[in-house]
């Protein structure tokens, strides 16, 4: 019985996380959906196919039910699951992030939470593993994923919120308000120098 519940409710959160990822891309521009956001390159659409990519390896060949999607080999990784080239279009990444969803629905279905993986690119933590181990690795990896999504979003045009029915009006006055606050008490309790070079708590906001 509590095998089945735990089972159940991994799998309900995975799900929750897939669609509020695929969530953060409605209504955005190609551009915007593709375009790097962070130093180090980070954008939305690679987050989908990143998290797709990692599903597909996971729910597929640790269990040796190799996913149908072809995939570069785990050695030859080169960091080109997390960035969508110019022949990518968005349709086929969420198409391939759909079908892998249902890949990975039909292990997660048919097999025990004991059943036994392997994981070749963990020698380090051993590579011997089991399906239990295997949800919650891919569901911190959905949701660690899903929330980088959430910073990048909010930063394009401010919508926030984990799932369309969370999304409220945006209240540029009151956000603009709250984030003064924030800065307010962030400036008081950092020390400022004085003249002899002591630190001193706080400062007003000018």
């Amino acid at each position: 019985m509590i095998e089945e519940f735990a089972k159940d409710n991994l799998h309900g959160r995975l799900r929750r996380d897939r669609t509020a990822l695929l969530w953060k891309l409605d209504g955005l521009s190609e551009y915007d959906v593709r375009r790097p956001l962070t130093a180090t390159g980070t954008n939305l659409l690679g987050l989908v196919k990143h998290v797709a990519t990692v599903e597909a390896r996971y729910f597929g060949e640790v269990f040796a039910r190799p996913s149908p999607e072809p995939l570069p080999r785990w050695q030859d990784s080169d960091g080109s699951d997390q960035w969508a080239t110019e022949d990518e279009t968005r349709d086929q990444i969420v198409g391939f992030y759909r079908r892998t969803w249902e890949h990975s629905d039909a292990t997660i279905d048919e097999l025990p939470l004991d059943a036994p993986g392997h994981v070749p690119w963990w020698p380090g933590s051993g590579p011997n593993t089991n399906l239990f181990a295997i949800m919650i690795h891919v569901l911190g990896e959905s949701n660690r994923h899903a929330g980088h999504a959430d910073i990048l979003r909010e930063g394009l045009d401010g919508r926030t919120g984990m799932r369309p029915e969370h999304e409220k009006p945006i209240d540029e006055e009151a956000r603009a308000a709250h984030c003064a606050k924030i800065e307010q008490a962030a400036r008081s309790a950092a020390p400022v120098k004085t003249e002899n070079g002591s630190g001193e708590r706080g400062g007003s906001l000018r």
